[in-house]
């Protein structure tokens, strides 16, 4: 069990980490995600006794740490893998799993597990990024960790190998009942692999909530744009519903006052086109994606969005289109920016 509360990190009077809190519950992953130098890894970094908090206390289950009082990085329970899977040249793959166990068993259960029973004898410098980071996560595991974190665990491998890995790893870490805090700048993965996710930004937590919570109804705009390709249209509530020139949507459970201004989140999955020569938006360009093409739009107004359709909708670069919100669902709303 892993909670941190009111979490503070500085480093020379620089706050990389401010106010942060979290509790995990007893298996759950919690992925987090943000720009480079956010503060993720600094809360990693704390929780495995690397750095002291500043300010704020961490409980991982008998212990507690804060400014004052520490507890050795080995007694606190803490596993840890890494990008870079650290490890030890000098020994097999049998043998890195087992490193310093006592009882070789679980070393076993989880070379089995992962898939490396062929690969036991195997010296690191002949595995592949993939296989070398089921051997780490083994080891971590092998350790019966009280809690497991992992700082960016994909980013050294190719894109197929991630989408593959990942589900391994969270599959495993749901066997082991093991909670855990995931960090990587990989929207997608962050999204996948968490059963929260949590939003950094200059240190602070933006939204800690389900991964379809934070795309669907982020708490700020910030996040809206971190966690995918983000626009914002004008609207106006108007008898339980949202006006825009681009159509209207249902309004979900905000309380909005008839008439209020509003900005309706919109990404490119919620919008559709269809050619009309006098409609409302030209096309700017066209991006081919495979199952899906990615058009730039602009509207008649000057505003450019981004529109994904079936790989089969072709446009001419300038033909016209009108672009309409197909969202059957409602969509997020913002109070109207001051800009607008």
């Amino acid at each position: 069990m892993l909670e941190i509360d009111h979490l503070s990190i500085l480093y020379d009077n620089s706050a990389a980490v401010e106010d942060f809190s979290l509790a995990l519950a007893a298996d759950e992953i919690v992925t987090l995600v943000g720009p480079t130098g956010c503060g993720k890894t600094s809360v990693l970094r704390a929780v495995a006794g690397l750095i002291a908090p500043s300010s704020g206390e961490i409980r991982i289950g008998a212990h507690r740490i804060d400014a004052k009082r520490q507890v050795p990085p080995e007694k606190r329970g803490v596993g840890l893998v890494f990008q870079d899977f650290a490890l030890f040249p000098h020994l097999n793959v049998e043998d890195n799993i087992a490193f310093r166990l006592k009882d070789r068993a679980p070393a076993e259960h989880w070379l089995r597990t992962l898939g490396m029973e062929k690969h036991r004898h195997a010296m690191p410098d002949t595995l592949s990024g993939g296989q070398k980071q089921r051997v780490a996560l083994a080891r971590a595991l092998a350790h019966a960790p009280s809690v497991l974190l992992l700082d960016e665990p994909l980013a050294s491998l190719d894109a197929a190998l991630k989408a593959e890995l990942r589900w391994q790893i969270r599959l495993a870490l749901k066997a082991a009942g093991v909670p855990a805090i995931w960090v990587t700048h990989d929207q997608t993965e962050a999204l996948s692999v968490g059963d929260r996710m949590g939003v950094m930004r200059a240190g602070r937590l933006e939204q800690l909530d389900s991964a379809d919570v934070c795309f669907r109804k982020p708490a700020t705009r910030f996040v809206a744009g971190f966690l995918g390709d983000a626009a914002f249209v004008p609207g106006r509530i108007e008898a339980q519903r949202v006006h825009t020139a681009l159509g209207d949507t249902p309004l979900g459970d905000e309380a909005y006052a008839e008439g209020a201004a509003v900005d309706v989140l919109v990404r490119p999955d919620d919008l559709s086109l269809r050619r009309a020569t006098q409609g409302n938006s030209l096309i700017e360009w066209s991006r081919y994606e495979g199952e899906t093409r990615l058009h730039g739009v602009r509207l008649r107004q000057g505003e450019q969005l981004l529109v994904r359709t079936n790989h089969e909708d072709q446009f001419e670069e300038g033909e016209a289109v009108d672009m309409r919100i197909c969202a059957g669902h409602a969509l997020a709303l913002f109070e109207r920016s001051a800009a607008a």
